[in-house]
């Protein structure tokens, strides 16, 4: 598709900058005060998009035809003086677990190759009803499976800081389409780390919210008492801006908490005096890299300089997360992928004698590696003889952990650790290992065990791959969390650096 070069760019701070480098908020001000058009943010945008995608290979499926439509829409609306929200005319990209009617929806995954939903997740009818610009569907791990995004079944993603490295999982689509300045916003869903793990390699935000803040419908489900919605963004406040515009009970997700949102934008307060902060030292245990470490420490040390107090804690069930999580998440998978047999939708095998073997040909065909094991996985710990032993422990420790959480915030209002033990790794450096793969992770598993918010944001660099701060908050309390990144954020320039991509 042929875009047009003209206006493509504007004035920011005094400064000529190209429409797509921008922020949500930086672009909503230029639209509501008529100096761009929406029509020409998204060719800015679908032409970014244009000249990185062949290296960078974040989107699965793209919609450029929609995306001008619906840029078209507001521009008429915005001509005829109607009100618009922050979020029209702002492109954006959904996360290909995401279910949109009309556009196929994969999740990576040869089974759901060609599956077009007749629906909408809730979250995406949330966007269109804000106006955004849907550019298209992200790559991700195989059904959100993964911390690298190279288990997708159609081709891995790159880092946009190193394109010989991973921009991390399973949502690195999203992460890589945010840093490489390919949309201007994200969605991602996190299970075990998806957001906030991609957010810290690809030097962007992201937050997982409460579990129940963000309604589930319409997300395919990989982990149902574990996944949650929440934004991939450029900075702390367009994460905000987002997390506006998605959060809210849903008739259609029983877990869905009703409860009001507060307006998330009024959060972003550079201050924190009296914050308490607790460092939990298990999340600086052994195999975390002396880098990402003291670069995280710094980070704790500048919110105590601008006022916030630190101390350090323990939280003695944290180490058993990681297991638990690798009996818990499979067996959730084994249950929710059994749907998937050949019959209903999807791919079915072409060549089988009997129903057993359309099944097992199906199933076999379309699923991955990692998919496979992790479901052969769940099968056993939820078989008879095992359940016991394996899944109903599982959930009695998964309990021990919520109490830690619990415990902690008697004492503090924040959590602050590393997001990851390390930067970013090169592409198939751990294909070959897979519990060193999964162990990129173990600083965000214990988040998704207690369905507490966190957010991940940059907090430095090593080796020009940026280091990822998480910030952990008290259940349906994301706005001490934003206030917190937020007042950092202002005393850095880490979020305002941009990968070198030409």
């Amino acid at each position: 598709m042929r875009l047009r070069r003209a206006r493509l760019f504007a004035h920011i701070g005094g400064i000529m900058s190209e429409l797509y480098s921008m922020t949500a908020r930086q672009l909503s001000a230029l639209i509501a005060g008529k100096k761009v058009s929406c029509r020409e943010a998204a060719e800015s945008v679908l032409g970014r998009i244009e000249a990185l995608e062949d290296r960078v290979k974040s989107y699965i499926t793209r919609t450029p035809e929609m995306a001008l439509e619906q840029a078209d829409a507001v521009d008429r609306k915005i001509a005829a003086g109607e009100p618009v929200g922050p979020l029209a005319g702002i492109p954006i990209a959904v996360k290909d677990n995401f279910c949109t009617k009309g556009v196929r929806t994969t999740c990576a995954s040869k089974i759901l190759a060609n599956w077009v939903p007749p629906y909408d997740a809730t979250v995406v009818t949330r966007l269109k009803e804000a106006q955004a610009v849907i550019l298209g569907k992200t790559n991700l791990d195989e059904f959100a499976m993964g911390s690298s995004t190279e288990n997708s079944a159609f081709f891995q993603t790159h880092n946009p800081w190193d394109l010989a490295c991973v921009p991390g999982g399973s949502s690195g689509g999203s992460a890589a389409a945010v840093a490489a300045d390919e949309c201007i916003l994200a969605t991602g869903s996190d299970t075990g780390g998806s957001i906030r793990q991609p957010a810290a390699f690809c030097g962007v935000v992201g937050i997982k919210p409460t579990y129940g803040r963000v309604s589930r419908y319409g997300l395919v489900a990989f982990a149902s008492s574990l996944d949650q919605i929440g934004p991939l963004t450029k900075d702390v406040s367009d994460c905000a801006l987002l997390m506006n515009a998605i959060a809210g009970h849903d008739p259609k997700d029983s877990t869905a908490a009703p409860l009001p949102v507060p307006d998330y934008t009024k959060s972003l307060v550079p201050d924190v005096e009296g914050l308490r902060i607790g460092v939990p030292k298990e999340f600086f245990a052994h195999g975390m890299d002396p880098e990402v470490s003291a670069a995280v420490r710094r980070a704790i040390d500048a919110l105590v300089e601008s006022g916030a107090s630190a101390e350090e804690t323990s939280m003695p069930h944290i180490g058993y997360t990681f297991p638990v999580y690798y009996i818990l998440a499979p067996s959730e998978a084994s249950s929710n992928l059994a749907r998937y047999d050949g019959v209903r939708f999807g791919h079915r095998a072409s060549d089988y004698d009997s129903m057993i073997r359309m099944f097992e040909r199906s199933r076999d065909e379309g699923f991955g590696p990692e998919v496979k094991h992790r479901i052969m996985i769940g099968t056993y710990a939820l078989s008879a003889g095992y359940y016991d032993a394996y899944y109903l422990k599982a959930l009695k420790v998964r309990t021990l952990v919520k109490q830690d959480f619990d415990r902690a915030w008697e004492r503090f209002d924040v959590l602050l650790t590393p997001t990851s033990p390390t930067v970013a790794f090169r592409l198939g450096e751990k294909a070959d290992d897979p519990l060193q793969m999964k162990l990129a992770d173990v600083c965000t598993i214990p988040v998704n065990m207690a369905g507490v918010p966190a957010l991940a944001m940059p907090c430095g660099f090593q080796n020009g791959l940026p280091i990822g701060l998480q910030i952990i908050g008290r259940p349906f309390d994301e706005e001490t969390i934003f206030r917190t990144a937020y007042t950092y954020e202002q005393h850095t320039e880490w979020h305002k650096q941009k990968p070198n991509l030409k």
